[in-house]
């Protein structure tokens, strides 16, 4: 059974990750609208307007649905991103805390793949509703032509009648198998982190049982920045998916892709590989500089719960 000191720690993870998650959705979810929006644009009939690249997208929101537009779907955003993040950390540094506990030696690669899959996989399945209702908020126009919805908790009663509780997993297929994006980012991150603490103390910059001495704001947001390319590089594709899985149906009541599979037919056979990139542009330009924020955030508000439990 943990120790107190190990679920106050497990707890401590978690909060740092919600407000690490809060503070990356505050600053840049138009980025994430855009990618959105670009991410189902497959070349058919759609009632979103059609954008050149982030700048034009950005202009172009502005322009027809003002500041809403850029936010849309921002409160779905934030409560999923915080509650993700929170539980993300929370279940990675229990997977960890139980894979080391009694070897006193640091975990291998795999045994770091293996608690990040973990935590991201219990992560989609709590999650997964709010994602879908994000997505949607954020691909309403004023051309649409379904009833808009007003907001999460309309968004939520709308489908719940419409199409049934099992439309709010949406997408999960995708969702799951995106836990490799997590795994890869969590274990690129500490693989990097290892080597960084091992390059400092070589320089002599301090003792290496102290890492969080070793390094500071800059190394965190290095660290996550590099690993969110490499998750994003190896995964993006899944995302195309589960957006295009996610869309709202007809006002007939009819989906525009029935299942993954059909989504990845359909985009091989008018688009080509590239269509599973779409938007990547506009992913890198939030999430390289979100994941920075998020560790540099995580990391510190951690450092500060030392301090503060050390000084009681």
């Amino acid at each position: 059974m943990p120790s107190f000191e190990s679920g106050r720690w497990q707890w401590e993870n978690a909060a740092a990750g919600a407000i690490a998650g809060f503070a990356t959705v505050a600053s840049l979810h138009p980025l994430d609208v855009v990618r959105t929006r670009f991410q189902v644009q497959d070349g058919r009939i759609s009632t979103l307007p059609s954008y050149k690249n982030t700048g034009h997208a950005i202009f172009m929101i502005a322009r027809t649905e003002g500041l809403r537009g850029l936010y849309s779907g921002f409160y779905p955003a934030v409560l999923g991103s915080t509650i993700s993040w929170g539980l993300y950390f929370f279940f990675y540094s229990r997977a960890k805390h139980r894979y080391s506990e009694g070897s006193g030696k640091q975990l291998s690669p795999g045994l770091h793949l293996l608690s990040a899959a973990e935590a991201g996989a219990l992560v989609c399945l709590f999650t997964n509703p709010i994602w879908l209702i994000k997505t949607r908020l954020q691909l309403q126009t004023p051309h649409h032509q379904n009833r808009p919805y007003s907001g999460f908790s309309d968004a939520l009663r709308t489908i719940m009648k419409e199409e049934g509780w099992r439309a709010l997993y949406k997408g999960v297929g995708p969702s799951l198998l995106l836990v490799s994006h997590g795994a890869i980012q969590f274990t690129a991150y500490e693989e990097l982190r290892k080597l960084f603490v091992r390059f400092k103390h070589n320089q002599g910059k301090g003792n290496r049982a102290r890492e969080d001495k070793l390094l500071n704001s800059v190394d965190y947001a290095v660290l996550g920045a590099s690993s969110k390319i490499a998750a994003i590089l190896f995964t993006y594709p899944y995302q195309v998916i589960r957006a295009r899985l996610q869309q709202r149906p007809s006002i007939e009541g009819i989906p525009k892709y029935m299942d993954s599979w059909h989504v990845v037919k359909e985009t091989v056979r008018f688009e080509g590989i590239r269509g599973f990139y779409r938007g990547i542009t506009s992913n890198l330009l939030k999430n390289v500089p979100a994941a920075s924020i998020t560790f540099v955030v995580y990391e510190n508000v951690l450092s500060l719960f030392r301090l503060t439990r050390s000084s009681s």
